[in-house]
Order: structure tokens, then C-alpha cells, then sequence
């Protein structure tokens, strides 16, 4: 580059990024800024059509302009939170494959892999490798199944930058700084931001596996469910917490556990319901109420589909053979997931 112009930098937010991410990008680039006395790095915060745009945290920020009017930058990132699949535009695709084609280093933050590998720019048979969060890998798979995710905070190629997100996010700008600007700034920048530069290869968990169990799709479905019981989500709902598409939720649910997800979902509500009936002080309307029925005829009606007699017959029969133990049918469900590997 050129020692008489800065590097460019085109950080494309889209809804929902986090704004970590963001705050900490733009921070590294003016500490270098500030450090150097000079005009390093130019950034413009650019979105799809040049509209204000809403972080996870419920603040919005305002763009300087729309993906048409962005300038090619040296740099192109992605910011991208908890929408990955959201809001994957033509448009979008198009603005990155372009910045690419243009000698731009493209590449994203958190789960932007997503849109990264749509594009083919990552996740291909040529180039597998990705970098996002470890808690996207499991539905990221789901979609990109010949794509390797890395057990790495970032990855930073000739043309390429991914990067799990978070505090990570601060270790990519600085091999960014370094790469455009020296070793020394980059060092500064980290000095002044209290932080301690770590390599591309310093896992993103050091308490587990990377393809261990509590990363599986079907063991989130379940902790998911089971964290809502008294106010059901609806399928689509179920699908945007989770980040999965609601097919890729079906499939997993038919292999592990051989029902659709919403027959899952009220199995384990009844069964919720049957460990609430072990105890005595709660009525049936409340148990009703706790596991999501509005009505208890309806509760009523369920649970003696599900298990041959109605709520107060089987609290009843508890109580005359004076069983009370509870029996975790729910950590079963989660346990049967593990092990089929769903």
C-alpha cells in the first residue's frame, strides 16, 4: 500500500450484530490513529441500505452509507450477531463477493461465517475452513456440512479475516494493524487497550472440546424447550433462538428422538407436568399453567393421551402405593440425544 494514503476499512453491519465487536474494531483503528499522529486507517460503517441498524443490545447505530454507494476497502468485514441466516440478501452476497473480486480482504466477525461461506468465499471444498462462535458450529454445520470449522479465535489469510467475535475480535485487528501498519503499532494499540496479543491458533474454550457433547443440535433443542415450558415458542421461534433452520430442527428431532419438534416439545412439557404432579401442593391448574396449557381441560385431555390416565388419576395411584420418587424422564431425553449423536 501506498505510504501516502491509510487503509481503508468497509465494517458492514448487519441487524443484530453485537456491538462488541464493533466498539472494539473501531477502537483499535483510532487508538492506532491517535498513537501514530497520522491518518493510518479510514473505517465507514456501511449497511444495506443505508439505514440505521439495530445491535443486540437494543441500541441502534447510523451507517455513513449503503452497500451501492461503498467504496472498495482495503478491508471488508462482516458484523454479524444473532440473525446469521436472517438476512443473507442478493445484494449483501454480491457487495462481498465484488470486494473480493477487487482485491478486498473480506471476512467477518462472530457468526458471519454464514454469509461468508453462502458467498463460496470460505467453507469450500478448496478452502473449508471457517472461524465463528463455537455456539453457532453446531447449526452452522447443519447448513455447510463439507465446511471445517476451526477451534481458533481467528484465522487472518493473504485475502481473508474470520474471527469468532467478542474479545477475539480485538486479537484480528491487531495482525490487521500489524499487516498495514508495523509490528510496533500493533503492540502499542494492545498495550493501550490492557491486553495481551494471542495467536490465531489460542482455542476459543479451553474447558471442552470444540466437537464435544454439549455442543450437539439435539441437546440444544432440548435445553431450549425445557427453558420454556410454561410459555411454548412456536416452531419459527423455536428456529431464530436456536439459529436452525426449522427442516435442519425436524430432521434432528425425527433421527434422535423420532417425533416432529413440537410433538418433543409437548412430550416434555407433559413429562414436566407428571414430575409436577409428584407434589402434592400443586393443583392441577397450576401445573396446567406452569407447562403451558391455558386450559386444564386441555392439560387434562393431553396427559391422558400421553400416558393412559388423566393427571388426577395418576397422582392419585402415586399416592395410594405411596410412590413419590421422581423420575427424570426430561435428562433422559437429553442423555438418549447424546448418545445417538444428534
Amino acid at each position: 500500500m501506498p505510504e501516502d494514503r491509510c487503509a481503508r476499512f468497509a465494517l458492514v453491519l448487519q441487524p443484530e450484530f453485537s456491538l462488541t465487536t464493533l466498539t472494539i474494531a473501531t477502537e483499535a483503528l483510532r487508538i492506532a490513529n491517535q498513537n501514530s499522529g497520522q491518518r493510518l486507517f479510514d473505517w465507514q460503517i456501511v449497511s444495506e441500505d443505508g439505514g440505521n441498524v439495530r445491535a443486540s443490545s437494543g441500541l441502534w447505530f447510523a451507517a455513513d452509507c449503503d452497500l451501492a454507494s461503498a467504496e472498495i476497502a482495503d478491508v471488508t468485514l462482516l458484523f454479524e450477531g444473532n440473525l446469521p441466516t436472517q438476512h443473507l440478501s442478493k445484494h449483501l452476497l454480491g457487495y462481498l463477493r465484488r470486494a473480493a473480486r477487487f482485491g478486498s480482504v473480506v471476512g467477518g466477525l462472530d457468526s458471519a461465517a454464514y454469509a461468508l461461506s453462502q458467498t463460496g468465499l470460505v467453507g469450500t471444498e478448496t478452502s473449508p475452513e471457517v472461524v465463528l462462535h463455537w455456539e453457532a458450529v453446531p447449526s452452522f454445520r447443519e447448513w455447510f456440512p463439507d465446511a471445517r470449522p476451526l477451534n481458533r479465535i481467528f484465522q487472518l489469510t493473504q485475502n481473508r479475516a474470520q474471527c469468532a467475535g467478542g474479545i477475539a475480535t480485538l486479537d484480528l485487528m491487531l495482525e490487521l494493524i500489524a499487516r498495514f501498519a508495523s509490528e510496533a503499532m500493533a503492540n502499542e494499540v494492545a498495550n493501550a487497550l490492557i491486553h495481551t496479543r494471542r495467536g490465531s491458533h489460542t482455542r476459543q474454550r479451553s474447558d471442552q472440546s470444540f466437537y464435544g457433547e454439549p455442543l450437539k443440535p439435539s441437546a440444544r433443542i432440548v435445553s431450549l424447550m425445557k427453558d420454556n415450558l410454561d410459555t411454548p415458542l412456536a416452531l419459527e421461534e423455536l428456529s431464530f433462538r436456536l439459529s436452525m433452520p426449522s427442516r435442519t430442527m425436524s430432521r434432528i428431532c425425527k433421527t434422535t428422538f423420532g417425533v416432529s419438534p413440537m410433538r418433543l416439545y409437548l412430550r416434555i412439557r407433559l413429562q414436566a407436568a407428571r414430575n409436577f404432579l409428584f407434589y402434592e401442593e400443586h393443583s392441577i391448574k397450576e401445573i396446567a399453567e406452569a407447562t403451558g396449557f391455558s386450559y386444564p381441560a386441555t392439560f387434562s385431555r393431553c396427559f391422558q393421551n400421553q400416558f393412559g390416565q388423566s393427571p388426577s388419576q395418576f397422582r392419585l395411584r402415586l399416592r395410594q402405593k405411596q410412590r413419590f420418587a421422581e423420575h427424570p424422564e426430561i435428562h433422559r431425553l437429553v442423555e438418549s440425544g447424546y448418545s445417538s449423536g444428534g
